[in-house]
């Protein structure tokens, strides 16, 4: 069986969503909202979706960007993951 290679994404790619997930409050969307702004100028912040988790102790944080390029993607999660309230950045 031959090996599958994902998809490739094209760039710049609309309406691409990153999800973040961490300890629940305004410091992880503070958080986000800073490093979007920093790397995705612009983006509509009225569009973010934020869930808790059953218990309160977690949240998820989803918001989309228009990505320009795999570096720029990188600099997000490099960002993002560089505080200890981010448990996981997809």
């Amino acid at each position: 069986m031959a090996d599958q290679q994902p998809p490739k994404i094209e760039f710049p790619c609309p309406d691409y969503p990153i999800k973040v997930l961490g300890d629940a409050g305004d410091e992880l969307h503070s958080l986000v909202i800073e490093v979007m702004e920093r790397h995705a100028p612009g983006f509509d912040q009225t569009r973010i979706t934020i869930n808790e988790s059953s218990k309160g102790r977690f949240q998820s944080i989803t918001v989309w960007i228009t990505a320009t390029g795999e570096a720029q993607l990188h600099a997000i999660h490099t960002d993002l993951r560089t505080k200890p309230i981010t448990k996981m950045v997809m």
